[in-house]
């Protein structure tokens, strides 16, 4: 192995190693809202990893932000309401609508960046891939809340015979709003600072 390679090896692993370090600090910082969902900055590290690691950076930290939000439906690393009544219903599909739907939003936000970065100034396409991170977010979040849950009582009582479109809205509207403008900014940001530092 040449001293570039292990140099990059290097920075990958740090890199890894710093936004997993991130994503546990932003386990502990949300901002309640009704309904047990909370305003969450976790995406940003997703998408940062998405754009300096590629897709399997994606997969990875999107896991890592997955498997954070399943512990917090135990009181670990912060804590979930919603997370804690999922799990008193199904502890496996629980993991399976948190875990898996965040690794999914890596990838494709890994995708997005692949597909724009030769088209677009750096900034703006980093900005748009953390907005899409921050979007595809609580689209699969609670896309797959309904489709695992959606018959459950816990879920219905949430719904209160409102629509699938209406209550997935009204559940993330101020949540995701805030979150993608907060994500698209600083992850535009952070993806100029990483170009200049010849790390992407």
């Amino acid at each position: 192995m040449t001293n570039a390679n292990r140099s990059t090896k290097t920075v990958k692993l740090a890199l890894y190693a710093l936004l997993t370090a991130l994503l546990i600090v932003l386990g502990y910082v949300n901002i309640p809202q009704p309904a047990g969902l909370s305003i969450t900055f976790n995406m940003i590290p997703v998408a940062i990893a998405a754009i300096a690691l590629g897709v399997p950076g994606g997969a990875v930290i999107g896991g890592v932000f997955g498997l954070i939000s399943f512990l917090q439906c135990f009181g670990l690393v912060g804590y979930s309401g919603m997370g804690a009544a999922l799990v008193g219903i199904s502890p496996v599909l629980t993991f399976i609508q948190r875990f898996v739907s965040r690794v999914l939003v890596g990838v494709l936000t890994a995708l997005v960046y692949r597909a724009l970065r030769k088209k677009l100034n750096v900034y703006l396409c980093c900005l748009i891939t953390g907005f899409c991170a921050a979007f595809f977010n609580p689209l699969f979040f609670m896309s797959s809340l309904v489709l695992l849950f959606g018959n459950t009582e816990y879920i219905q009582q949430m719904m209160a015979g409102r629509s699938v479109i209406v209550f997935i809205i009204a559940s993330v509207g101020l949540n995701a709003v805030v979150e993608m403008i907060v994500a698209a900014l600083v992850t535009g940001a952070v993806g100029a600072a990483l170009k200049r530092a010849r790390l992407i």
